[in-house]
This record gives C-alpha cells, sequence and structure tokens, in this order.
C-alpha cells in the first residue's frame, strides 16, 4: 500500500472574516525553536493592512452596538472552540518558543482561561468605571464608557499565545475592533486563533489577523488616519522602532499603548488597565422628569 501524503496547510491571512492571500503574492519561513521549517506563512503587504483596518471599521457599528452581554457571551464561545483545539495550539507554542510539551499546556490553560477572565468583564466593566454623578440641579448626570474605535495591535513577539490573548480580548471585550500584527517569527498559534474567531459567533471584521514583519505593516497601522489606537507592545525592546511608530501615531492624536522596555511576564495576573485603555468616558446630563 502505497504512503499517504499530508496535507499541507496553506496559511493565510484573517481579514474581514475571510481568509485572503497576502496581496503582496510573497510568503515567509516559519521555523521552531531549533531551525527546522514549521510552515510558509503570509507575508502582509501595506494594502493588507489599510483592507484590514476598512474591515474593522466597517465591523465596528454592530461590534460596539451589541450589548455587553451578547459580546460576553460571544466571547466566551471563543473559549470554548479554543478549548476543543487544545492540542493544536500546544504543538504549536512548544514547537515555536521551544517548549516542552507540559509547559506549553500550562500555557494554553492560561490562554483559554485569560480569554474566559476577559470575556467576563464585558458586562461589568461600566459599573467600574462608570458612575452617576451628584450635580446641584434638577438633573441626572451620567459618566458611561464608550469603545474608542479600530485599535491596531502589535503582538508580543516572544509569548505567541498567551501574550496575544493578553492584548487582543481586553480590545474587543470593550465593543472595539482589531487589526493584529502576529508575532513574526511564531504566528501559528495566530493562524489557529483566526480560524477559532472564524468558526465561533465573531462577526467578520471584529478582529483582522496579519503574519508577516512590523516593518511592512506597523508603519501604516500607526499612521493611518481611520485607526483611532495603537498598542505598541510588540515593539518591546526596540526603542527606536516604538519612538518611530509613536511619532506616526501622534499625526492623528492616536490613543497610544506605549511599548514596554521588555515584554511583560503575561503569567502575573491581568488588571482592568488593557480594557480601560481603548475606552472613552461620555457624560450625559439629562432633566429629572422627563
Amino acid at each position: 500500500m502505497a504512503e499517504r501524503l499530508a496535507v499541507k496547510k496553506t496559511y493565510k491571512l484573517y481579514v474581514g472574516g475571510k481568509f485572503p492571500r497576502s496581496e503582496s503574492g510573497r510568503s515567509y519561513e516559519v521555523t521552531d525553536a531549533k531551525g527546522g521549517l514549521l510552515a510558509n506563512a503570509a507575508w502582509a503587504s501595506r494594502k493588507d493592512a489599510r483592507d484590514a483596518v476598512v474591515a474593522a471599521r466597517k465591523a465596528l457599528p454592530g461590534w460596539s452596538g451589541a450589548t455587553a452581554y451578547n459580546r460576553g457571551q460571544v466571547l466566551y464561545r471563543v473559549a470554548e472552540v479554543m478549548e476543543g483545539r487544545h492540542a493544536q495550539f500546544v504543538n504549536e507554542v512548544a514547537a515555536g518558543e521551544g517548549l516542552a510539551r507540559g509547559k506549553a499546556s500550562a500555557l494554553v490553560d492560561e490562554a483559554i482561561d485569560r480569554w474566559v477572565w476577559y470575556a467576563g468583564w464585558a458586562d461589568k466593566i461600566a459599573q467600574v468605571v462608570g458612575s452617576s454623578n451628584p450635580v446641584a440641579g434638577p438633573y441626572f448626570d451620567f459618566s458611561v464608557p464608550e469603545p474608542t474605535g479600530v485599535v491596531a495591535v502589535l503582538a508580543p513577539q516572544r509569548s505567541s499565545l498567551l501574550g496575544l490573548v493578553s492584548v487582543l480580548a481586553p480590545v474587543i471585550v470593550g465593543g472595539n475592533t482589531a487589526v493584529l500584527l502576529a508575532s513574526a517569527d511564531r504566528p501559528l498559534p495566530a493562524i489557529t486563533l483566526s480560524e477559532v474567531l472564524a468558526t465561533s459567533d465573531v462577526p467578520g471584521g471584529v478582529v483582522n489577523i496579519l503574519t508577516g514583519t512590523l516593518a511592512d505593516t506597523a508603519p501604516i497601522l500607526a499612521a493611518h488616519m481611520d485607526v483611532n489606537a495603537v498598542d505598541l507592545t510588540g515593539a518591546a525592546g526596540d526603542a527606536e522602532q516604538a519612538r518611530e511608530l509613536e511619532l506616526a501615531a501622534a499625526d492623528n492624536l492616536k490613543r497610544v499603548v506605549r511599548a514596554p522596555e521588555a515584554e511583560p511576564d503575561w503569567i502575573a495576573e491581568p488588571g482592568l488597565e488593557r480594557i480601560t485603555a481603548y475606552l472613552e468616558i461620555k457624560t450625559v446630563w439629562h432633566p429629572v422628569g422627563v
């Protein structure tokens, strides 16, 4: 009996709920921690980045207009589908980060739990950061959080899944949409996550995932006039690149989460800072009795 040939996977981008090939027609080799070939990933271009922003903007009204409870349900569904792909995530994290399977499995568990943790805040964050304000007059005065808009996220370069979840989930839980640039050297968990998103209940365009180098797409997103905020975590440790991206973002007064000097310890318990970084506070006045 002839030996069966394995079906090789074609790795693509994730834009607008679909899986297009890169407009550039280019790909690059993804290797494991020992230099062995794992896959050829799509190399996103500047046009791919612009297309992703268009998709994110188109999805924003529906996602931000959904009830907080519904967003929480949708995000919890993502965790359910991630659990079903646990073994695949373990294989990809172990190969990309050079970890033993036990350690990789623990990180995948933490990533799924982290996603559930953020999902649980969907219908609670407004009660924590919003308020009913005392005023001297016959008025009600409320402060309520609203999403900032389209957020460009530079995923951590070293933590291929847990770090990625830790920067992506807090963006979308508050009603924002995202364009995420995956780790250049360790993109496979991000690509698998895009398949999870596509087969869960997350509307197309809410999350868009690009693979390739930061040099090709990050400057475009930082300067893009239709991007409202940018998370530069993926530029950790590269002060010159981070500064250039901050300057590009300053052209249209984006909200900027600055790149840390070193990549954070993603195992540490998260706070609410990454959710509130992408929320605006709107104050509403209303006459009493009307």
